[in-house]
């Protein structure tokens, strides 16, 4: 993220509808050029966890884990490098935006050290969710 153009902006909370269980190792998804996508309240999107750290363009992403699914309680943007929060648990940052399953929903590729799901963290239904802005380095 370029802190020069990028100003303050609030964060964009919902709740988990959905868990998922399981996980890829060669899931092969396809990082969005854009470091960040607009939400609408009421829109649902998937949350996947990986180790990769690769931010280019096209990047292949095959090491994931799937959190579930959550709605977006208040429109905003979301930024590479926003910290995802489930409840009190901070989980990782995003990493990008994987869009093969889109206008439906985008996968919301979380980096995190190890690919986690949604049975690893006991995860339930109704969990807040938060992307809150990563604080900006000190100078």
């Amino acid at each position: 993220m370029n802190f020069e153009e990028d100003g303050a902006k609030r964060a964009v909370s919902g709740t988990l509808v959905k868990v998922l269980l399981h996980r890829r190792e060669q899931r092969g998804m396809s990082l969005e050029p854009h470091a960040s996508r607009c939400v609408r309240r009421g829109e649902i999107h998937e949350l996947v966890t990986t180790d990769h750290e690769d931010t280019s363009p096209g990047a292949r992403i095959d090491r994931v884990g799937f959190l579930g699914f959550a709605e977006i309680g208040c429109a905003g943007v979301i930024d590479r490098g926003d910290e995802l929060w489930i409840g009190a648990t901070l989980l990782g940052t995003v990493l990008g935006f994987d869009a093969c399953h889109f206008p439906n929903h985008y996968n919301i590729l979380i980096q995190a050290e190890k690919p986690v799901t949604g049975a690893d963290l006991r995860l339930e239904p109704e969990m807040p969710v938060t992307f809150a802005p990563a604080l900006l380095p000190a100078n």
